[in-house]
């Protein structure tokens, strides 16, 4: 389950932002975790607890924003919402596509008391 190494690698982030902030603890963590982002949120929820227990991390609230994976095809231009990575253009079938979001793995922004 590499969750929990992402998990773990979040709370290091925060370490790092909390040690620049001179502050040593965050209320809440916004994270940004696209759904072609290899991450399993349910595994991910399951191993946070653990993570964050006595990190700058331990009381804040996660919250995730999911980024809607989207392509556009290389064949007709077309703009589309995908589910897994080898999705056809629904337009023209094309299996050629470049992915424009949906990847992403991000903190976005920490918050103190």
């Amino acid at each position: 389950m590499h969750e929990m190494s992402i998990a773990i690698g979040i709370v290091n982030i925060a370490k790092e932002e909390a040690k620049k902030a001179n502050i040593d603890r965050f209320s809440k963590i916004d994270l940004e975790i696209g759904t072609l982002a290899g991450i399993e949120f349910d595994s991910l929820d399951f191993v946070w607890e653990v993570a964050v227990k006595d990190s700058v991390l331990e009381h804040a609230k996660k919250r995730v924003h999911k980024i809607q994976a989207k392509a556009k095809c290389s064949d007709c231009n077309f703009e589309f919402p995908i589910k897994f990575i080898h999705d056809s253009c629904p337009k023209c079938g094309s299996f050629l596509k470049n992915i424009l979001q949906g990847k992403e793995l991000r903190v976005k922004s920490l918050e103190t008391f």
